[in-house]
């Protein structure tokens, strides 16, 4: 699912081809897209754009008359601009025309979870708003506040979009691995160097992958906006070599969403529990790097690097 550093990378491209523009029509061919009736879809043709928001993981388009479209991608949507007359394809859900290009919304797979609100008013805005805190936007005592106001995990703390603004299953995994912290680590058991600590990382995070996707973007558009990223240091990376400590990352699986982490950065050596793969394997699931290391489990890229490395190094 696209977060924060996606999202915002969608508007600034947006923002310069489409603000001050008139949207001339939008084509539906998904009519399940749609979840609002008042007002209707018509009622924005022929509007100017006055601006470009985003709203948690959602690109808002404000247009005049206090009209807002609301595009929510789910996992699977991703935006494209295309050239005006594009011939849609069957993934297509929608285009937004306009005289200088058309905004088309394209969903993969079969699950069709994106979603389109037509809202008059801060008001109606505001009813989509699930409330997470924007982390630019606020200091550390106020982060502190929110974090530590039930007792979560850090993983589920950060992605609570009640709590925090835009942060989902990727990004999390990085700013926790630059903290240094476990994702399983009870918020009420942190220690207040260790909020602050996660506080300037989830900012430095957030901000520098937002200027790295925007900067490999230039003046084009985001067209392979993804969660998976080559120079990501944990999320994606299962029994790859961290980047700081060369052990070999590892992940907890709960449904549709994993855990990346490091056990040698994040968790003293330690390996989490991963539910039903630890059940599984009972008495043969290791508990440290060591026993990794000692039942054949570690990766064996990550052993290659680390000999690699070794080898490198000048003799002294």
């Amino acid at each position: 699912m696209p977060e924060y550093p996606d999202i915002e990378v969608y508007r600034a491209c947006l923002a310069e081809r489409i603000e001050g523009r008139v949207l001339e029509h939008i084509q539906l061919p998904s009519a399940s897209l749609l979840r609002t009736f008042d007002p209707r879809l018509s009622e924005t043709f022929g509007k100017q754009v006055v601006g470009t928001r985003r709203l948690g993981k959602r690109v808002v388009i404000a247009l005049e008359d206090d009209l807002f479209l609301v595009i929510h991608l789910m996992i699977a949507g991703r935006l494209h601009w295309k050239k005006p007359g594009t011939k849609l394809t069957r993934r297509v859900h929608a285009a937004f025309e306009f005289e200088n290009g058309w905004l088309v919304l394209t969903e993969a797979g079969t699950k069709k979870r994106a979603s389109l609100h037509v809202v008059r008013g801060e008001e109606g805005l505001r009813e989509l708003d699930p409330g997470g805190l924007e982390v630019f936007e606020i200091d550390g005592e106020t982060f502190k506040q929110a974090l530590v106001r039930e007792n979560h995990t850090l993983k589920r703390c950060l992605t609570d979009p009640h709590l925090f603004s835009g942060i989902g299953n990727a990004y999390s995994d990085e700013i926790l691995h630059r903290a240094r912290l476990s994702p399983v680590k009870l918020s009420q058991r942190m220690k207040d160097d260790e909020i602050e600590r996660l506080f300037e990382s989830t900012r430095e995070v957030l901000q520098e992958w937002f200027e790295r996707l925007r900067a490999e973007v230039g003046d084009g558009f985001p067209e392979k906006v993804t969660a998976f990223h080559a120079d990501m240091a944990v999320h994606g990376r299962h029994r790859e070599p961290c980047p700081v400590c060369e052990a070999p990352v590892q992940r907890i699986v709960r449904g549709d969403h994993e855990t990346n982490y490091c056990p040698g950065c994040q968790n003293e050596g330690r390996i989490l529990a991963d539910r039903a793969l630890s059940q599984l394997l009972k008495k043969d699931w290791p508990r440290t790097l060591e026993e990794l290391e000692l039942r054949g489990m570690a990766a064996p890229k990550a052993k290659a690097k680390a000999k690699v490395k070794r080898k490198a190094r000048p003799k002294r």
